[in-house]
């Protein structure tokens, strides 16, 4: 029996399920409720709303208080394309065959009903923008309009920008497959997985939100929805924000919300007992990449962990402030009154727990991932 074929449209199901319910529960007419999707990349459930009070994610928080916050949600790899593949088609991995970062799903699964398709053939306007599928990989049968991605700068500072091989954010310069590995010095060692120096592994810059790509991409969704209050169909939005993920580039003002000094470093850094030496990829992956890194081999000092895990937590206030924005529009719009809006993270990531830096693998802190659902009108919101 297929268990996962069915995932996409079961998963539309709940979701207009629930709207249905909030929607009698406020006693408006029945109407199909629209859907904001977010994406955010990288991200571990270390939020406010997880009961992490040190990370200042204020706009996340106040979804999670008006809606359902999932402790337990689980990606299917804890890798970007085959986690998205995954969650978008309603299939496994192994039934998409993406299992790397280039491979689309329709090489495997031509007809595949993706789930903005699904929304699409049943009456919805259906549009995304920014990271939604990995990288430059998309899927056209999926939206009504093109799908866009702003573009950006990778970093502000002049000196970092110069020495990065990609100027641009979202360039694909991680995307090679795993069978085709090759080697080249970088900073961090020998790298066996994107051919070279990626650029500096963290930035803070005093610039403004929509240096970056994060901030173009709300705003184009801030504009996107002010469009499509105006169509008489309900809509399906998805929104893709990059941060916190690699490198960890984010407005000073991000930075400035975190006192390094008091930044606790990983409460496990230890291997796990028993397991096998390709459980964990100890001194392997993307960061490695990256100038500023520990050499490959090498252990993170407490100096150095503290200034990454500071990268990463700004990275994560960047993309909870730029939430913020679209989900201020969707308000000011009155489209919240009749808008589900759904919250997802890809996977989760390592900050120096088990000795490592990175995902890719199927401990919890890869595993797990962020997942808040709110409706208008939800008896239990919080």
């Amino acid at each position: 029996m297929k268990t996962d074929s069915k995932f996409s449209a079961l998963l539309t199901t709940s979701v207009l399920a629930l709207g249905g319910l909030a929607l009698q529960a406020a006693d408006t007419p029945p109407q199909k409720p629209n859907i904001l999707f977010i994406a955010v990349d990288d991200l571990r459930p270390e939020l406010g709303c997880y009961g992490k009070d040190y990370i200042k994610s204020p706009n996340i928080d106040g979804l999670a208080k008006s809606g359902i916050v999932f402790n337990r949600a689980y990606c299917q790899q804890a890798v970007c394309s085959p986690s998205r593949s995954s969650l978008l088609t309603g299939t496994r991995p192994d039934t998409t065959k993406v299992w790397d970062l280039v491979t689309h799903f329709r090489a495997a699964l031509p007809d595949v009903v993706t789930l903005g398709q699904h929304f699409k053939q049943n009456g919805y306007f259906v549009q995304g923008m920014g990271k939604i599928y990995h990288g430059n990989l998309d899927d056209v049968p999926t939206w009504s309009v093109p799908w866009q991605t702003p573009k950006a700068i990778k970093y502000a500072l002049p000196e970092n920008l110069a020495s990065s091989p990609t100027k641009v954010e979202g360039e694909p310069d991680d995307a090679v497959k795993p069978s085709k590995k090759k080697k080249s010095k970088a900073a961090g060692g020998d790298s066996e997985e994107g051919g070279g120096l990626k650029g500096t592994v963290y930035e803070c810059a005093d610039v403004p939100d929509n240096t970056y790509q994060d901030g173009k991409v709300a705003e184009l969704a801030v504009k996107t929805l002010r469009d499509l209050s105006k169509k008489p169909e309900p809509f399906f939005l998805a929104v893709g924000f990059i941060k916190p993920h690699l490198p960890w580039v984010s407005p000073k003002k991000y930075w400035d919300m975190y006192d390094e000094s008091k930044i606790a470093l990983a409460p496990n850094p230890f291997y796990p007992k028993d397991a096998p030496d390709y459980a964990i990829r100890k001194f392997d992956g993307e960061i490695y990449q990256y100038r500023g890194m520990a050499a490959k081999g090498q252990p993170v000092s407490g100096e150095l962990a503290r200034k990454l895990k500071h990268g990463y937590y700004a990275g994560v206030s960047y993309s909870d402030a730029q939430v913020g924005l679209v989900l201020d529009e969707l308000k000011r719009l009155s489209l919240d009154k009749n808008t589900i809006v759904i919250l997802w993270g890809d996977h989760g990531w390592k900050l120096g727990e088990h000795s490592s830096w990175g995902k890719h693998s199927n401990v919890e802190n890869d595993v797990n991932a962020p997942l808040i659902l709110s409706a208008p009108g939800m008896k239990n919101a919080g």
